[in-house]
């Protein structure tokens, strides 16, 4: 199954760890690959990382494209998401992972850091050998809602953000 989380609400990583949550309980392997949040840790980071070997979490991103403090190049974050996409390639034929999440990349297709027919020969790539896949991100092209099983919209109705308040810790990350 071929599963999008998309929008521009808040919750897409919060509701791929959940469904690799449910997936796991079920005895199977998820990994999970973050493509452009960076390697700062996260709230999810000390509790996933209990479930090793079961579940594992890679970040290959290198941060943020284009806003806050980024200084990196337009290549060094391409060379991100294909040090990511190789990876989930290479895992996928391990065997040893039944889903994998690509964590905002759809972003990566939205920022131009990764075109729509290599994300599509990705997945094409990986369905061979995983029974789920899980991509996140917002802005998520029709060629991707059309070939997916399932979509979900997160829709941003109020969030914190517009009255200026930062990210919380444990909430947005």
């Amino acid at each position: 199954m071929i599963i999008i989380l998309t929008g521009n609400g808040k919750g897409k990583t919060t509701a791929a760890l959940g469904q690799a949550l449910r997936f796991m309980g079920t005895g199977k392997r998820a990994l999970m690959i973050k493509f452009i949040k960076g390697p700062w840790s996260s709230g999810e980071d000390a509790v996933f990382e209990k479930l090793s070997p079961q579940f594992e979490i890679v970040r290959t991103g290198k941060g943020f494209v284009g806003i806050g403090n980024d200084k990196l190049s337009k290549k060094d974050h391409e060379e991100a998401v294909r040090i990511g996409t190789t990876l989930a390639r290479t895992q996928a034929e391990t065997g040893t992972w039944q889903m994998i999440i690509l964590d905002e990349i759809i972003n990566a297709v939205d920022l131009k850091l990764l075109s729509e027919k290599e994300l599509h020969a990705l997945i094409d790539s990986l369905t061979t050998h995983i029974e789920h896949l899980i991509l996140t991100g917002r802005n998520c092209p029709p060629s991707l809602i059309d070939r997916a099983d399932l979509v979900t919209e997160m829709k941003e109705i109020k969030h914190p953000f517009q009255k200026g308040i930062p990210a919380t810790k444990g909430i947005e990350y």
